[in-house]
């Protein structure tokens, strides 16, 4: 069962909240089968509810592994910011703390990570999932600008924060996938977040 899930034999449905125990029944079949190997009648048993359930508030099965998506991308920015908080006197420690959140999400829930940076195929979802992405990567912009003494929208702090990310990000899909292996001695994961934060922010 994953963190934070809604859905469990014992509790069952809860009247009142179908749209969120339907997702957390998506979400865990993306993570046991994949986000195409589950149907809508398969996801309402889990979730113990009609076949009909889920069409008053989802029009089809990608939109329901849109708002998986969604939910997962702000479960993201709350877990980034829960480890920032951790070391809230240090700029550098919390861009760190970020990247250490990103990586363990992708390592925790690797079919969410794959929904959300990949299957998405209507102009109108993609640009919802891009609304809330910003609002994701905006949380380690104004990391980033704290620790520059600078503003979101100073185009060294987007430059710098996009630099970040695509380096976190590398590791966390090897890593997700179990590739993030550079010798037989295990690589100190650590210290590689901690290095790439201090070069692309001091230099």
């Amino acid at each position: 069962m994953l963190p934070g899930t809604l859905v469990s034999e014992k509790t069952g449905y809860h009247h009142g909240d179908l749209r969120a125990h339907l997702v957390a029944a998506v979400r865990e079949l993306v993570e046991e089968k994949g986000f195409d190997g589950f149907s809508i009648a398969e996801a309402c048993r889990r979730a113990g509810v009609s076949s009909a359930a889920p069409y008053k508030h989802f029009k089809d099965k990608q939109e329901i592994l849109v708002a998986v998506a969604v939910d997962g991308l702000f479960r993201l920015g709350d877990r980034m910011e829960a480890e920032a908080a951790k070391v809230a006197d240090d700029g550098l420690a919390r861009v760190t703390a970020m990247g250490r959140a990103y990586v363990g999400f992708a390592r925790d829930e690797p079919g969410v990570f794959r929904l959300t940076f990949g299957q998405v195929d209507t102009e109108d979802k993609r640009e919802m999932m891009r609304a809330v992405g910003c609002d994701t990567f905006g949380i380690l912009q104004r990391a980033v600008a704290d620790c520059l003494a600078t503003t979101q929208d100073d185009p060294v702090c987007q430059f710098r924060s996009y630099m970040l990310w695509s380096f976190v990000h590398g590791h966390a899909s090897l890593s997700m996938d179990g590739k993030a292996e550079i010798s037989e001695a295990p690589l100190e994961e650590d210290r590689l977040l901690a290095e790439i934060s201090r070069r692309v922010l001091l230099g």
